[in-house]
């Protein structure tokens, strides 16, 4: 894997007027692909700077977040683009510089947090600015880095939704809408598991991660996990059955043919398995009436079909653990970052596919 770059915070840059003629004639840097394929597909262009339409908003964006489904998008063929020419990446953060038609003006000069901003759209936040649906750009607490607000979106509404969905759990998260619930997440180093960690915890439950090394499970701890067991040393299902002795309530899942039969030994009677994806590809075989005697339920989890209420309900959610500090990224909170310049974009694609620990992020403006 190529080496990342280090770099500072970005600050929040000064707002010009919402005048839509100040636009006009100004471009802007931008990562393009017009074609399926690799990361070598990727290329820094220019381009006019977008203006907002109608019940949208312009933003300056100082840092974009890269997410698997970011490269999954851009590689194909499973996911044929809708567009010629798409410039990726879901989530992001900066500050609004324009807005459209219907919105309140006081809205320039907010600092944002972005989520599916390429979601059906042809431009994502891999650019100096883009424009955006105005539900989609969410304010940033002031003591909220752009760090922060980048590294949410998919990872943090993802948790929320695998954490909302069980027969006998809450529907909406704060702090103890969770309490008594014992929570498991697995992959508990990786973007989303962090997320889940951090969201369980604030929302009261016992949360219990798995990993595969030392230095995952620094990371999760460092998370705010009250358990974190090795998968690959001795036997984990007894470990976890030691914590949770009537088993866990909701398994939030990255490898669900890998992990199925120990999550399958640690569920509770009606508990849930919410799984967001299948790493390791292998296949998904049901003892269906072992799952019967559990009244099992599985969740499978995709943000794009999720539903605009859910998704609302999430960002809410999401936006009161960031006012509550519950959120925070780093090293030190368990999730390294780990960044490149704009023009290297595709070496942060390369990081993300050869599974680069912690959040990898790509500095825009300064």
């Amino acid at each position: 894997m190529t080496t990342p770059t280090t770099a500072t915070t970005p600050t929040a840059p000064a707002a010009p007027s919402a005048d839509r003629t100040v636009s006009r004639g100004r471009t802007m840097k931008a990562i393009v692909y017009r074609d399926n394929g690799g990361p070598e597909v990727l290329r820094l262009v220019d381009r006019d700077l977008p203006e907002p339409g109608p019940g949208e908003v312009r933003v300056r964006v100082a840092v974009s977040g890269v997410n698997p489904t970011d490269w999954q998008a851009r590689s194909g063929p499973a996911h044929p683009k809708h567009f010629p020419e798409v410039t990726p990446h879901l989530d992001g953060a900066g500050t609004i510089d324009a807005v459209g038609e219907g919105i309140d003006r006081s809205r320039v000069g907010q600092r944002v947090w972005l989520f599916m901003a390429a979601a059906g759209r042809p431009t994502g936040t891999a650019a100096e600015f883009t424009v955006v649906p105005a539900d989609r750009a969410l304010p940033l607490p002031d003591a909220a880095g752009f760090d922060l607000g980048a590294s949410l979106g998919v990872p943090a509404l993802t948790a929320h939704r695998a954490l909302t969905v069980a027969e006998d759990g809450p529907r909406r998260l704060r702090p103890g809408a969770l309490a008594g619930h014992v929570v498991l997440a697995a992959g508990g180093a990786g973007a989303v598991g962090h997320a889940v960690i951090q969201l369980a915890r604030w929302a009261g439950a016992t949360v219990i991660t798995t990993v595969s090394g030392p230095e995952k499970a620094r990371l999760a701890t460092a998370a705010g996990a009250h358990h974190v067991i090795n998968y690959r040393e001795g036997d984990p299902a007894a470990a976890i059955r030691e914590v949770a002795p009537d088993g866990v309530d909701i398994v939030a899942e990255v490898a669900l043919g890998a992990n199925l039969a120990l999550d399958l030994a640690v569920l509770r009677t009606r508990g849930t398995i919410s799984t967001y994806a299948n790493d390791g590809g292998k296949p998904v075989e049901l003892n269906v009436l072992q799952n019967m005697v559990l009244n099992t339920r599985f969740q499978f989890l995709v943000l794009y079909t999720a539903g605009p209420e859910a998704r609302a309900a999430a960002a809410e959610d999401i936006a009161a653990a960031l006012r509550d500090g519950a959120l925070p990224v780093g090293e030190e909170h368990g999730l390294p970052l780990v960044r490149f310049p704009l023009d290297r974009t595709a070496d942060a694609h390369r990081a993300v596919e050869s599974g680069a620990v912690g959040k990898v992020l790509v500095d825009v403006t300064s």
